[in-house]
């Protein structure tokens, strides 16, 4: 069973996961989904497997994806990091157990990547961030170095994070914000340069 592999979810963001698993050599993918009748649910795949396939993270939402990836510890199965055969990390930055890199992501010299974390397509992680576990960096979000990304917070699309930039857990950075100020916990921030909007 070397090249099976289970999905945790299988909406959208399961399937992106599926194709990671596929460019690295995956060819027998099995989807685990709760809510879905077409898909094996947890207890059904463990009855069937046991712990003899890792499973990855097919979860977008954090939280959820916590409570899932807490469940597959108890249970003491394997959770795999899945790494896109097109992104470009450095042998000097540490991945968490659990998260995905997707296709054309960078990661950089001693950058430290928490649990559970999305790295989206095109993503820039540059030297000395560190970002929290369960965060999801979204596609073409660039963070410049010696960022710092609090966990569970969520960076939109095409954002912009300056050097030095500490974000605080828990929070949101709007769509194509530009970030030039610390960020509090638990904050909602957006625009140009980004303002808080929310908590």
């Amino acid at each position: 069973m070397q090249n099976k592999i289970a999905i945790y979810g299988a909406s959208g963001h399961g399937k992106v996961i599926a194709d990671i698993a596929r460019s690295i050599g995956y060819d027998d993918i099995v989807f685990i989904d709760d809510g879905d009748n077409d898909f094996l649910t947890f207890e059904d795949f463990f009855k069937r497997y046991q712990k003899t396939i890792p499973i990855a993270l097919g979860i977008g939402e954090n939280r959820i994806r916590k409570i899932i990836y807490d469940k597959l510890k108890k249970y003491g199965i394997c959770i795999k990091t899945l790494i896109h055969k097109t992104s470009s990390v450095s042998s000097l930055a540490v991945i968490g157990e659990g998260t995905v890199v997707m296709p054309l992501s960078v990661v950089n010299a001693d950058a430290f990547i928490g649990k559970g974390v999305i790295l989206n397509s095109s993503c820039v992680i540059e030297h000395d961030n560190q970002i929290g576990d369960f965060v999801h960096i979204s596609p073409n979000a660039s963070l410049a170095g010696n960022v710092k990304v609090g966990e569970f917070s969520h960076i939109g699309i095409g954002s912009s994070i300056i050097q030095g930039i500490n974000i605080g857990k828990n929070s949101i950075v709007g769509a194509g914000s530009v970030v030039i100020r610390d960020v509090n916990d638990f904050a909602k921030i957006a625009g140009v340069p980004a303002i808080q909007i929310g908590s």
